[in-house]
């Protein structure tokens, strides 16, 4: 079984690698000191078991967990964390094991045996129960069979069409499957829903225009424009009103 270890604190990381070196058929084929570097080397290493720390700079394991959980052979992740037992009840109804700091060596030993790497589909039910802890600073794309991370703070809007939803940000744009209402659930404090196909960044927004055929509202920074619905066209006028 390969092992990667992520945790942003050295002394932690070389703990556990002294103690995977001590497990039968298991290899130690990384360390990573946080999350955005946890997913590349998932993707590249491709390693059987995560061993995850939760509380991370920049990026938690709880959100790279979620976006983890998107590979196409999603590896098994167990979690390490000086937790309380009472804190981790919401990680236990997920079932995904966890490890309490300092770890011990026949702790560590049952979890990496009873570990198996997941289905794609389990992996990403376990990321969907997940996702109800703390909305996700970054959204999760494949591109080209790769996943690609886009800051929540780059995106201008999400616009839903049929299946997919196109996620308008500053580099480009990229397609993803999330349901528009679930976004709208996670992000409802940063985003606000102008049509019902759409959700538009409230840190981008630059007012709204009025033609024959309808009201549009527009951003800073790019030239393109989305429809307002008339359900919801009081509510953008406020918000305008407020910028």
């Amino acid at each position: 079984m390969k092992i990667l270890i992520v945790d942003d604190e050295k002394p932690a990381r070389d703990r556990l690698a002294r103690m995977v070196g001590e497990l039968k058929e298991h290899e130690l084929v990384g360390e990573a000191v946080n999350g955005l570097e946890a997913l590349g080397m998932a993707q590249s290493l491709e390693p059987d078991i995560v061993l995850l720390d939760i509380r991370m700079p920049g990026m938690d394991g709880i959100e790279a967990a979620r976006h983890i959980s998107r590979l196409d052979e999603p590896p098994a992740v167990v979690f390490t964390t000086a937790f309380s037992d009472h804190a981790l009840e919401a990680f236990e109804t997920h079932a995904v094991d966890y490890l309490l700091k300092p770890v011990k060596q026949d702790r560590l030993q049952a979890a990496m045996d009873a570990a198996v790497r997941p289905t794609r589909a389990q992996a990403s039910k376990s990321g969907d129960m997940l996702s109800g802890l703390e909305p996700r600073q970054h959204i999760c794309a494949r591109v080209r069979g790769s996943l690609v991370l886009v800051p929540i703070e780059n995106v201008y809007y999400f616009h839903a069409e049929q299946k997919y939803v196109t996620v308008r940000h500053t580099e480009g744009e990229v397609l993803i499957e999330d349901a528009l209402k679930s976004l709208e659930t996670e992000f409802g404090e940063r985003f606000y829903r102008i049509h019902r196909n759409a959700l538009v960044s409230l840190a981008w927004l630059a007012g709204m225009q009025s033609e024959n055929d309808g009201h549009q509202v527009f951003f800073r920074d790019i030239e393109e424009t989305l429809e307002v619905s008339r359900r919801h066209l009081p509510g953008v006028r406020k918000i305008i009103k407020n910028l």
